[in-house]
């Protein structure tokens, strides 16, 4: 099973779109995993919502589903939410946590993740793809120029 995080980027949409050409190639489910975090500011920096918009993280999750469900039909779309981020943890460090725990759920053998710097020797704090990346227990394909 081929797992895709997905929030609506460029970069999560173009790893969606490989994972799909992954997937036919190798006869593999595709996965999209929407974490969505209860956390407005998050959600605007995202494009979510607009500045003046009030958050409302079960619409967030539907209308990403939406997004990804245009991008690969054929694929299942499974939307998580957080709950509102403990004063020891960020919110990229709850997303990260969501994907990882869905991927050992369900056996993931590749995520696929969209991040301009997942992976390197040097990352930013805010990263959900380093930790994500840094986890053995299965292969990462990192989309890192949007189509």
């Amino acid at each position: 099973m081929l797992l895709v995080p997905f929030d609506g980027s460029a970069l999560a949409k173009t790893a969606l779109s490989r994972a799909r050409e992954f997937g036919s190639a190798l006869g593999e489910d595709v996965l999209v995993l929407v974490v969505v975090p209860y956390d407005a500011s998050f959600a605007r920096e995202r494009g979510w919502i607009t500045a003046d918009e009030p958050f409302d993280p079960q619409r967030a999750g539907d209308e990403l589903a939406m997004t990804a469900g245009e991008i690969a039909p054929e694929s299942e779309v499974h939307v998580e939410t957080t709950e509102a981020t403990s004063s020891l943890a960020s919110t990229e460090t709850d997303i990260s946590r969501t994907i990882r725990e869905v991927a050992h759920e369900r056996n993931a053998t590749v995520v696929f993740v969209g991040s301009e710097n997942a992976g390197r020797v040097t990352a930013p704090p805010t990263s959900v793809g380093t930790p994500v990346a840094e986890d053995p227990d299965y292969d990462v394909y990192i989309a890192r120029h949007a189509e």
